[in-house]
């Protein structure tokens, strides 16, 4: 089982999800299901079947959840070292092409989310730039062509 890396806050989150899809989330599909057997014969209802996927689908999402945080190893303040990009440091890049700035937490794969600047340590550009230090410029192979960064800073999130 691969070992899955969360900051504190990561794994509050999934703790959360997963309380929520065990307790209120299941009662709300098992309510369905009872309602759904109260339309007469199941072989024929599409209501029935409907709730009965759904009760599959989130079945295998708690299953996930919890494979997930079985597989967790937390990453404390103490385990970031410091000045060096690493899960749970925050970095600031420069695109030297687009002449842009950018400041991304460095998280685990389960916890990536672009949108929210979270940056995995297995994206392309967190693979290149693991390890290195503010000042360091790191090339990156894109599917547009190579970007290269200058790490301007780096800081315990």
């Amino acid at each position: 089982m691969k070992e899955v890396l969360l900051t504190p806050e990561g794994y509050k989150k999934l703790k959360e999800e997963i309380q929520f899809l065990t307790t209120d989330k299941r009662r709300e599909v098992a309510e369905r299901i009872k309602h759904a057997r109260e339309f007469g014969d199941i072989s024929e209802n599409s209501e029935y079947d409907d709730a009965k996927n759904e009760q599959a689908m989130l079945e295998q999402r708690i299953a996930q959840l919890e494979e997930r945080l079985v597989s967790a190893r937390v990453i404390q303040g103490k385990d970031v070292p410091s000045g060096i990009v690493a899960v749970g440091t925050i970095v600031r890049l420069r695109d030297l092409d687009a002449k842009e700035t950018v400041e991304y937490a460095i998280v685990g794969s389960a916890e990536a989310n672009p949108a929210e600047r979270k940056l995995s340590n297995e994206s392309p550009v967190g693979k290149a730039i693991m390890g290195r230090k503010k000042g360091e410029t790191v090339e990156v192979a894109a599917p547009r062509g190579s970007l290269k960064f200058k790490i301007m800073d780096v800081k315990a999130a």
